[in-house]
């Protein structure tokens, strides 16, 4: 079986997404670069993390090649941002992901592209 399957598909990556978001609004270190309507970022989010863990296509079908730290050049991301997003990630998989295990190889695999990202010191 596939992870993609084994975490369980497509609606367990909107349940994450949707858990996930709040956090990150909530943020302080956060919030303040993401712009007050997220809903189009709460779907590419869905379709970039489908894509992402094994699932089909979407964001690429969508948006094209997804070049992720392009798209996040303009914004500041430190070290601290990149953390802070992480745990964020990490208190939304609590909340929806039941496996320990699963939940540890989800975060481990978003470790290595939160902190591609960072492109502004502290």
């Amino acid at each position: 079986m596939e992870f993609f399957e084994c975490m369980g598909g497509e609606e367990t990556i909107r349940k994450i997404v949707n858990a996930f978001y709040p956090k990150v609004m909530a943020h302080p270190y956060l919030a303040p670069i993401f712009p007050d309507d997220i809903e189009p970022l709460i779907e590419k989010q869905f379709q970039f993390l489908t894509q992402f863990f094994g699932g089909p296509t979407l964001y690429t079908d969508l948006h094209g090649n997804p070049m992720m730290r392009a798209r996040h050049a303009p914004f500041p991301i430190t070290t601290e941002r990149a953390e802070a997003w992480l745990a964020c990630m990490h208190s939304a998989l609590e909340e929806v992901v039941p496996s320990h295990e699963v939940r540890a190889i989800i975060l481990d695999r978003l470790k290595g592209p939160a902190y591609f990202f960072v492109n502004t010191r502290e």
